[in-house]
């Protein structure tokens, strides 16, 4: 007796192994990668909020050098433009005493030569102030400025409009647009 070898077609279907584990790697391999892809996506955010972070410091950084830049440069000019200051406060004196000098020898009918050497010497004086930025604040007619001017009394006047400055008992004195010294000033009221 022969056994006849079984027939393949009358065998149970044979699935190979690579067809039934397929699907599984397939969908195993899909979420690595999504979830490698999901990590890439996280750690780019990651990156760009870093740099977004570096870039913002760094604009406030520049910021910051550009304002102390110019601060210094302010602070620079305004060293130049008012070191004369306390130097300016302590000659205004010596320029008012000349000023009241001069006018005692035109009152006293002084001697010609005393009274155009004490002219002279004026003008000399206040040419050197403005060569180095000194201007006189000498207001009369002018409306009375609080910034400039300190008034020391009020009087009446039908001519002048109120707050304007009728007289000046001294004068005052800039330095660069600066005040060294506010003018004294007699300022009109309205008459009672």
């Amino acid at each position: 007796m022969s056994q006849k070898p079984p027939r393949s077609d009358e065998n149970t279907p044979l699935e190979s192994p690579a067809s039934t584990t397929s699907p599984t790697v397939e969908t195993t391999t899909d979420e690595g990668e999504g979830d490698a892809m999901e990590a890439l996506h996280q750690d780019l955010q990651e990156m760009k909020d870093k740099a977004q972070a570096h870039w913002d410091q760094f604009v406030r950084a520049q910021a910051e050098l550009d304002n102390l830049r110019k601060r210094a440069e302010r602070d620079l000019s305004n060293a130049h433009k008012y070191a004369l200051e306390r130097f300016a406060n302590e000659l205004l004196p010596v320029k008012d005493s000349l000023e009241l000098g001069l006018e005692a020898a035109r009152s006293a009918d002084a001697d010609a030569s005393t009274r155009e050497g004490i002219e002279l010497t004026l003008r000399m004086f206040g040419q050197v102030l403005t060569k180095f930025g000194i201007e006189e604040v000498n207001p009369v007619g002018e409306r009375f400025d609080p910034e400039r001017h300190q008034a020391m009394t009020m009087q009446p006047s039908d001519e002048q409009p109120p707050n304007t400055v009728l007289a000046v008992m001294q004068k005052g004195y800039v330095l660069n647009e600066r005040l060294l010294r506010p003018a004294m000033v007699v300022v009109a009221k309205a008459p009672d």
